[in-house]
Formats: C-alpha cells, sequence, structure tokens
C-alpha cells in the first residue's frame, strides 16, 4: 500500500470517528434539552398546582369555582399527579359543610363549588377508554356530606369511598357500572333524599353498607343488575327509610344482612334471584317490613339463620321459587308475620328445623308446593301448608 492510500484511508476512518462524536454530541445535547424542557414543563405544572390550591381557599365562591375547574385541568394535562389532583378535589367535599343557608357558618355559594366538583368527576368518568378518564382511580368522600350529586352513567372501575358519608339530598348514580372495584358505604348515614341506583350494573366487585343507618330517605337499587360480587348491608340499622331491589336481576350475586337490626322502614326485593342468595344470619327485626312479594327464585337461595323475629314482617306473598331454598334454621320467631300467602314452590327446598316459634304468625295460605322438600323442625305445619 503506497503513502497515499494510507492517507486516503486515514481521512476516511478520522471522517467516520468525527460523524459518530458529532452524532453523540448532537444526542447529548438533545437529552439535556429535553431534560431541560421537562423540568421546565414540571415547574410550570408545580405552579399550576400551587395556584389552584390557593383558588380552592378563597373566601369568595368564584374563585374556588375557577381553582376547581383549573385543577381539573391540571389532572388532565399532569398524568403522573393525576392521583393527587383527584384527590384534592375530593379533599374539599370531606371539609366540613354547613348546607343550612341560615345556619352562622354557612358559606355563600359553597353548595354550588361542592356539587361543581360532583360534576366535574362525574365527566371524567363516562368514557373508560378516554385517555383522560378518571374510572380507574381512587375516590375517597370518606366522611363527607351530600345534600345531591350527579353520577349519573359514570363507570367506576376503581376503589370508591363513601364511608361515614352524610346523605341528606339525593345523589344520582342511575344506570353507573361498577366493574370489579369496591364500593363502600360504611358507616354511611341515610336520612333523607335518594341514592338511586336504578338500572345500574354491578359486574362482580364489592358494594358495602356495612354498619350504615338508614334513619329515612330512600335507597333505590331498582332493575339493577348485580352479575356476581357481593351487596354487604352486615351490621346495618334500619329506623326508618326504604331499600329497594324492586325488578333488580341478581346473577350469582350474594347479598348480606349479617346481624342487622330492623326497626322499621322496608326493603322491598321483589327481584329474580338466578343463583342468588340472600342471606339474614342473626339479624334482629323488631319492625319495618323485609318483602319478597312476587319475587322469582330460579336455584336462588334466602337464609335466616339465628334470625330474630319479634316484630314487622317477613313476607314471601305471591313468590315463585324453582329450586330455590329459603331456611330459618335455628331461628327465633316470637312476634310478628312470617307470610308465604300464595306463594309457589317447584322442587326446593324449606327448612325450618332447629327454629322456635312462640308468637310469630306463619301464614301459608293458598300456598302450592310442587315437590318441595319441607322440614318443619319441632314447629307444628301451618295451616294451608299440611
Amino acid at each position: 500500500m503506497n503513502v497515499n492510500d494510507v492517507l486516503k484511508a486515514s481521512v476516511t476512518a478520522l471522517t467516520l470517528i468525527g460523524a459518530v462524536l458529532a452524532g453523540l454530541y448532537a444526542y447529548r445535547k438533545q437529552l439535556l434539552s429535553e431534560g431541560d424542557a421537562h423540568r421546565a414543563d414540571a415547574s410550570q405544572l408545580a405552579d399550576r398546582y400551587t395556584t389552584a390550591a390557593e383558588q380552592l381557599g378563597h373566601d369568595q365562591a368564584a374563585v374556588r369555582l375557577a381553582g376547581v375547574y383549573a385543577l381539573a385541568r391540571l389532572a388532565d394535562d399532569w398524568e403522573e399527579q393525576r392521583q393527587v389532583c383527584i384527590d384534592v378535589l375530593c379533599a374539599y367535599l370531606r371539609m366540613p359543610y354547613q348546607p343550612d343557608p341560615a345556619a352562622t357558618d354557612h358559606k355563600t355559594g359553597e353548595r354550588e363549588v361542592r356539587h361543581t366538583i360532583i360534576r366535574v368527576i362525574r365527566n371524567h368518568l363516562q368514557q373508560p377508554s378516554d385517555p383522560l378518564s378518571w374510572c380507574t382511580y381512587t375516590l375517597d368522600f370518606t366522611g363527607a356530606t351530600f345534600d345531591g350529586g350527579d353520577f349519573y352513567s359514570s363507570h367506576f372501575r376503581g376503589e370508591v369511598h363513601f364511608c361515614d358519608a352524610g346523605f341528606i339530598g339525593s345523589v344520582d348514580f342511575r344506570l353507573a357500572e361498577f366493574s370489579s372495584g369496591s364500593v363502600g358505604f360504611r358507616g354511611a348515614t341515610f336520612s333523607g333524599g335518594t341514592v338511586d341506583f336504578s338500572e345500574a350494573k354491578f359486574n362482580g366487585g364489592t358494594l358495602n353498607y356495612r354498619g350504615a343507618k338508614f334513619n329515612g330517605g330512600t335507597v333505590d337499587f331498582s332493575r339493577a343488575d348485580f352479575s356476581g360480587g357481593e351487596v354487604v348491608f352486615d351490621d346495618a340499622a334500619f329506623s326508618d327509610g326504604t331499600v329497594s331491589f324492586s325488578d333488580a336481576m341478581f346473577s350469582g350475586a350474594t347479598v348480606t344482612f349479617a346481624s342487622a337490626d330492623f326497626e322499621g322502614g322496608t326493603v322491598d326485593f321483589s327481584a329474580a334471584f338466578n343463583s342468588g342468595t340472600v342471606a339474614f344470619s342473626k339479624a334482629e327485626f323488631s319492625g319495618g317490613t323485609v318483602g319478597f312479594h312476587r319475587a322469582a327464585f330460579n336455584s336462588g337461595s334466602v337464609q335466616f339463620a339465628d334470625a330474630a323475629l319479634t316484630s314487622g314482617t317477613v313476607d314471601f306473598s305471591d313468590a315463585v321459587f324453582t329450586g330455590g331454598a329459603v331456611g330459618f334454621v335455628d331461628a327465633r320467631l316470637t312476634g310478628g308475620m312470617l307470610s308465604f300467602d300464595h306463594a309457589h314452590f317447584i322442587g326446593g327446598t324449606i327448612n325450618f328445623s332447629g327454629a322456635i316459634r312462640s308468637g310469630s304468625t306463619l301464614r301459608f295460605d293458598g300456598t302450592a308446593f310442587t315437590g318441595t322438600a319441607i322440614d318443619w323442625g319441632s314447629l307444628p305445619v301451618p295451616a294451608g301448608a299440611q
């Protein structure tokens, strides 16, 4: 190889090395530039957060409303801190609230601010496939006071907490969908208005009313669809008001009222049960009505194990049982009325083993039994069931 060839090869190699070094420098410069831009964006987003938070704490309702919308827009723009923005909006609803305009601590315009927050959240729960959706995020309304609100047609796929909340007005969950998440009303108080779940869909997951107090108002699950999952009213207290499952459909779902206390009010299960279960184990009935009038049980089950009926009414009149099961094992029937008037049993079982009756009225007028296995335990067979 002559000198010219060596020089050419050297120049080519140096050119290639220079090009690689230039590329590395440009790439490094781009990374630094992007890092600076990201830091600038993060700083700008943080400034927006601070401004929105300050607005939410302002004395003027109009400024607080501006803060609500600013924080919602920030949540849309700042995915990394979206949950934090949602948490702040929920925390605002958890703050002490005086809904009575005549009270000295009432804040003018506060109701509009709170209902705007609920609407903003609702608007972000409409399209689960939307990249800006909040459907899978946690919503914590623990201890909040609701004198109204609209979650119509919302999709809940994360954790939702209404624990210890107070419902003194109507809240709309009509046509909402709950998929595999958990919605908690544990310890909540219902004293007015209607919490409306009519035509809602529950696909798995848990709806928890454990320890809730029903002092008035209505919780409405009419025409709701329960596919699997669990609805829990354990340790709940019913002294007034209505819980309605009228025309609801239970497919493999479980509803429990373990150790619940029924002193008044109405629970209406005029629904269809396809392999679903309703259990009132150790519940106390001293007033009010639990009704399964015209309910349809297709392999479904209703159990009152260890329950105590001292007053009030448990009504299965005109219900149809096709292979279903009704159990009052070890129940104490000392008052009130248990009615199966005009009910129709096709197969299935009725079990009163271990039950004690010393005052309750058992009615089976016009009841029809076709291949039903009945265990009366030590109870005398009532007239109409012979």
